[in-house]
């Protein structure tokens, strides 16, 4: 059954997952990076990520992924593709879409598990109310994964300074976020991530 919006008023965010369709490119640098912050920090997080659909499942984040992590010095290497899920709802205090398509998918596969208290689009940490799009860079070049590296960057400094002031202080946040606009979404866990329905996307 869902849990309702109002329980999760007064209770700090402690989990967090991040969904784009593929869960091999976008998703994945959002895990890891957000991880990485989330342990410099000294926070106990959960973290992790997949993908609404399942052209991936089991596969590594792909390469350039990778690369533009690892020059940063995030080991994303072991995080492996997953499809999102319905119970993720349950599992998660809070779950960041890359793009609206991914919160239309995310609505379709939870159906009514779907919790809008707790989806938001990740660019919306930096630009409240914008619902950007951090875009899909599969099907480009090198460039383009630095510069979405660059934007879930940004976010997660965000989601430190929302997050985690309060985590340490032991003052309660609120865990909730607008649904973007009329959408839905999909990553996997800090421990993994899947892409699109034509050719297989992140």
């Amino acid at each position: 059954m869902n849990t309702p919006a109002s329980s999760l008023l007064n209770t700090p965010a402690s989990s967090f997952l991040m969904v784009c369709l593929g869960n091999i490119c976008r998703s994945p640098l959002a895990e890891g990076i957000l991880q990485e912050k989330a342990r410099a920090a000294g926070l106990t997080w959960k973290v992790d990520s997949a993908g609404t659909n399942g052209y991936h499942i089991g596969e590594a984040p792909h390469p350039l992924s990778q690369k533009v992590a690892r020059a940063k010095g995030i080991d994303i290497s072991q995080q492996r593709a997953r499809k999102f899920n319905a119970n993720d709802f349950q599992r998660f205090d809070k779950i960041y879409a890359m793009a609206e398509d991914v919160v239309h998918e995310m609505r379709r596969i939870a159906g009514r598990s779907f919790d809008p208290s707790k989806v938001e689009l990740l660019l919306n940490e930096l630009h409240p109310g914008k619902n950007e799009d951090v875009p899909d860079p599969y099907y480009g070049s090198e460039p383009g994964y630095h510069e979405v590296y660059k934007m879930i960057d940004a976010a997660a400094d965000k989601i430190i300074e929302k997050y985690g002031q309060n985590a340490s202080s032991g003052t309660p946040s609120i865990v909730s976020g607008s649904t973007p606009s009329s959408t839905g979404s999909g990553t996997t866990s800090s421990t993994t991530g899947p892409g699109s329905s034509q050719s297989p996307k992140l």
